[in-house]
């Protein structure tokens, strides 16, 4: 069973048709593209692949058609998270079922439950799965923070591979980095704080930039992983305003638009989300321009 999702991660958009409906054949291209230029994880279904917008057939087939394109080259962490426990437990089999390699299991949102809400929600869902899992810790989504005590805890299921956080609160990520267990994996949920938290002990990302950026994500992990911290920085800076850029908007809206600049999908989204305002896709086409990644 792979238990490591090391490494630079793309959390993959979901490409769909000007119609709305999934476009596999850009979405087949998308994951090509990612292997090609040395992603380590793929990570479909989540946040940025509009996951709360997709049926149980499209989510079931995104990520069959991710594994298969994937060929066993790189793990499939694919998103099953729900608000409603059984739910994300039905969610977690399918994925099973559909070839991927491990589970990425958002936090409870809108619910706002306890600790101990937390706690039995994620072991449920570990002792249901026969895939390992990564939980998913993101304040700013599901209104809600999983506190160290409890994250602390989960880490000791041996089911539990990880925790993908994006809290923003480096007290509390150094804290679970200090005293969670060494095969523990705390992977960074933003961009912007990769090579930080790798410094303090993180062992990778899961990007929205790696959308358009694979090979300089994946080249940032790595030096950060061999502690070549000036060509991290290099690479850091660099694409830092880039970074910043995806989150004008709500993610996914920038970095959709920006691979549809690219030419790699339709900009296209489902409702309640939209297509950016004329400023942020002027922002975006100038920076992509700067860093040669358009004409």
């Amino acid at each position: 069973m792979t238990r490591s999702f090391a490494g630079a991660g793309v959390a993959l958009i979901t490409p769909f048709t000007p119609d709305g409906k999934l476009d596999e054949k850009a979405l087949r291209r998308l994951v090509r593209r990612q292997i090609d230029e040395g992603i380590d994880v793929l990570v479909p279904c989540g946040t940025t692949g509009e996951a709360a917008t997709l049926d149980a057939v499209e989510h079931v087939r995104v990520i069959e058609t991710v594994v298969e394109e994937a060929k066993g080259k790189v793990p499939v962490l694919a998103g099953a998270g729900s608000n409603d426990t059984r739910a994300a437990i039905e969610k977690t089999r399918k994925a099973a079922a559909a070839g991927a390699d491990g589970i990425l299991s958002v936090g409870p949102y809108y619910n706002k439950p306890t600790s101990e809400g937390y706690h039995h929600h994620f072991t449920a869902i570990a002792d249901a799965s026969t895939l390992p899992v990564v939980y998913y810790n993101v304040p700013g989504r599901t209104a809600g923070n999983i506190d160290v005590k409890t994250q602390l805890r989960l880490a000791e299921h041996p089911n539990i591979a990880g925790v993908k956080e994006a809290s923003g609160n480096f007290t509390q990520i150094m804290e679970i980095l200090r005293d969670a267990p060494s095969e523990f994996e705390v992977l960074s949920g933003d961009d912007a704080v990769t090579l930080p938290l790798m410094a303090l002990g993180a062992k990778g990302v899961i990007s929205v930039a790696a959308n358009q950026i694979p090979k300089a994500m994946h080249e940032l992990v790595g030096a950060c992983a061999c502690g070549d911290w000036a060509a991290a920085r290099r690479v850091h800076y660099r694409y830092l305003r880039l970074i910043s850029l995806n989150f004008l908007e709500t993610n996914p809206i920038p970095v959709k638009t920006s691979l549809a600049l690219m030419g790699l999908c339709e900009e296209s989204f489902r409702l309640p989300l939209t297509p950016p305002a004329d400023a942020t896709r002027e922002a975006l086409l100038k920076e992509l321009k700067s860093l040669g990644i358009v004409p």
